[in-house]
């Protein structure tokens, strides 16, 4: 990259706010599920503490939208993270304020504090209000990293406005270098044929990017609960299959655009249906030619599809995979997921996986390391491939800032 990094940062003896994606599935106990997120950023942290630096940092934690959320607390994120460090990780009660600014002023190389989630303040998602937010953010920090990858398309105040206010002084972390280097390399020009494999629940949040792939894949390949959108589009019966409504016109806008450009589209032949959602469903196999029944509702790919996406790979040399092709989390609609994960793995190919779901299944089938590159990022991924970089990228100091700045 052309942005300052870590490395170059003089952090002995300073604080340095990282923003980092603490964003990890937690159960009804409140105990993490899956740390991969935490463990993606290790290093960087590692790096500050051992270089002696004082570290301050801070995350997300699921949607509150500025309601305060006990069970979205960070306080199971800070246990996880002083089990892997072996050592005390503060938990502030809140992002700002001057109990909060008092822990920062007090903290001492090598000590750790975690902010309480950011989303709990409206100025987080909504920064164009108030630039309070934002400075109460950066007050008593002398540098600002950014870890967070996967938040990076946002324009949040963590991430596009608190590091305007370190002119020179804000950087990239070891990962998110890592996954703009890799991304960059790999889907500027990949090795063809490059396919994609789009999967989840909705169009909506993939729209952009979508047509952006349909002008770099030779094929893309539509599964999970976006595919019945595409297949109502197209005039079939689906059921009671979740689908967006208002986005129709959309999805036969993609289907022509990719006829016009000879672009093989994808979607599933069959797929497994049910009238209730659960672990002992009673399943049916309906041909999407001819339609879903009327009281069912379609939860994962069928076996034929499954053959066919499986197969219709295997002569690629460059794989994007992002989103599940069904409801994996229950065992009857996890065979999709799973088939094409397996077939990815046995692939001579640079393997690109992205997306929260993608990599949590990928780690239930401990298939993960399989991959070439197991990206922290769903949404950041895609949108880096349409535009090539990323608000949280842009918003860095430029590398010889540091220079000029620092001395």
């Amino acid at each position: 990259m052309d942005k300052l990094s870590l490395r170059e940062l003089p952090v002995a003896g300073k604080n340095v706010l990282m923003r980092v994606d603490f964003n990890v599935p937690l159960d009804n106990d409140l105990t993490i599920q899956d740390p991969t997120r935490i463990l993606a950023a290790l290093p960087s942290i590692k790096y500050v503490l051992e270089q002696g630096g004082a570290l301050i940092l801070m995350s997300h934690l699921g949607r509150p939208r500025g309601v305060v959320y006990t069970d979205l607390s960070l306080k199971p994120c800070a246990h996880a993270l002083s089990a892997l460090l072996s050592k005390k990780v503060i938990m502030a009660p809140d992002t700002c304020g001057e109990e909060v600014e008092d822990l920062k002023e007090k903290l001492k190389p090598g000590e750790v504090l975690l902010l309480e989630n950011l989303r709990f303040h409206r100025g987080e998602e909504n920064p164009d209000e108030t630039l309070s937010f934002s400075k109460s953010l950066a007050k008593n920090a002398d540098f600002y990293v950014n870890e967070a990858f996967a938040c990076s398309h946002r324009h949040h105040a963590s991430i596009t406005e608190v590091p305007k206010l370190f002119p020179g002084k804000a950087a990239g972390g070891f990962l998110l270098e890592k996954e703009v280097t890799f991304l960059s390399k790999a889907l500027t020009n990949p090795d063809r044929p490059f396919y994609a494999i789009i999967g989840g629940a909705k169009i909506s949040t993939k729209m952009g990017e979508i047509h952006a792939l349909l002008e770099k894949v030779d094929a893309l390949l539509i599964g999970g609960g976006m595919a019945y959108t595409f297949l109502k589009a197209r005039g079939k019966a689906i059921g009671k299959s979740l689908y967006e409504a208002d986005f129709l016109g959309q999805a036969i806008e993609i289907l022509e655009k990719a006829s016009q450009r000879k672009i093989p589209l994808l979607l599933p032949l069959d797929t497994l249906g049910t009238k209730v959602l659960s672990e002992d469903a009673k399943i049916e196999i309906f041909d999407t030619e001819k339609g879903i029944a009327d009281d069912y509702q379609g939860l994962d790919i069928g076996p034929k599809t499954i053959k066919y996406f499986c197969e219709f790979i295997q002569n690629a040399k460059t794989v994007l995979w992002n989103g599940p092709m069904g409801v994996y989390e229950f065992t009857p609609f996890a065979n999709g997921t799973k088939h094409l994960a397996e077939s990815l793995k046995g692939l001579k190919a640079t393997t690109i996986v992205g997306g929260g779901d993608s990599i949590a299944a990928l780690n239930e089938l401990d298939l993960a390391s399989s991959m070439t590159h197991v990206s922290t990022g769903g949404g950041a991924t895609l949108e880096f491939i349409e535009y090539g970089t990323l608000p949280g990228i842009e918003a860095l100091s430029l590398k010889e800032s540091v220079n000029s700045k620092q001395k």
